[in-house]
């Protein structure tokens, strides 16, 4: 069984790759739908993974930056399935700067950040600020990588520098369980339900609001995980 579910993931690996190629391909020729595609390659790895969604709570129309935890490739293809806004992801830049497949960030204007180098903040945020006056929604993983799933790990300070520069209404939402279903440090791909839990909008003109909502995410990720 280990084999065969091994032999599955290195499949899902190749048609991955495959189909991320055929995205920026339509990317190019119609860029101006990117939206569409993008959706629809989520909606087609949630039929070819087998995997449901429980959606718990709804986006708030109000927002126009979303934070959340991160486990996996699976919570972005999730999000750009159900969430109903255009969503522009702030994303590493080393993924754009990848030949050929950093197009998967350019076209779609997304957002590189540079961690290595602070300056870039008053770009990150003129950025953002554009993307927002275009109806977008800023989406970013306040942790800056993937944890194991069990734990918040502790937000960096970009998401509350962006979010108080530009005066955003910020929603929290939860994802539970992504890493059972796609984990790419141990190349594992299974069908299961993913949790995700859109939380109330959060006051930020509290000016620890950033640390409070971790706090709160992570005693709800422990609620659901003992039920």
């Amino acid at each position: 069984m280990k084999a065969l579910n091994k032999i599955k993931s290195w499949l899902y690996a190749i048609e991955i790759l495959l189909s991320v190629v055929i995205v920026v391909l339509i990317f190019f020729v119609a860029p101006s739908s990117n939206l569409w595609v993008r959706r629809k390659w989520s909606r087609m790895q949630k039929f070819l993974i087998g995997y449901k969604i429980d959606i718990v709570g709804s986006p708030d129309p109000r927002a126009n930056m979303i934070i959340a935890n991160h486990q996996s490739m699976l919570d972005i293809m999730a999000l750009e399935d159900i969430h109903p806004a255009n969503i522009c992801w702030i994303a590493k830049k080393e993924i754009e700067d990848i030949p050929f497949f950093g197009n998967v960030i350019r076209v779609p204007k997304m957002i590189p950040i540079d961690r290595k180098d602070p300056r870039s903040l008053p770009k990150i945020i003129k950025l953002a600020k554009d993307r927002i006056s275009e109806g977008r929604v800023i989406a970013i993983f306040p942790e800056g990588t993937r944890g194991n799933g069990d734990k918040i790990l502790k937000f960096k300070s970009g998401a509350n520098m962006i979010a108080n520069k530009l005066n955003l209404v910020v929603q929290p939402v939860l994802i539970i369980g992504s890493r059972k279903i796609i984990d790419s440090k141990s190349i594992s791909v299974n069908s299961g339900t993913l949790k995700i839990i859109y939380m109330d909008i959060v006051d930020t003109s509290d000016k620890n609001w950033l640390e409070n909502t971790r706090v709160k995410m992570q005693n709800l990720l422990e609620q659901n995980l003992n039920k």
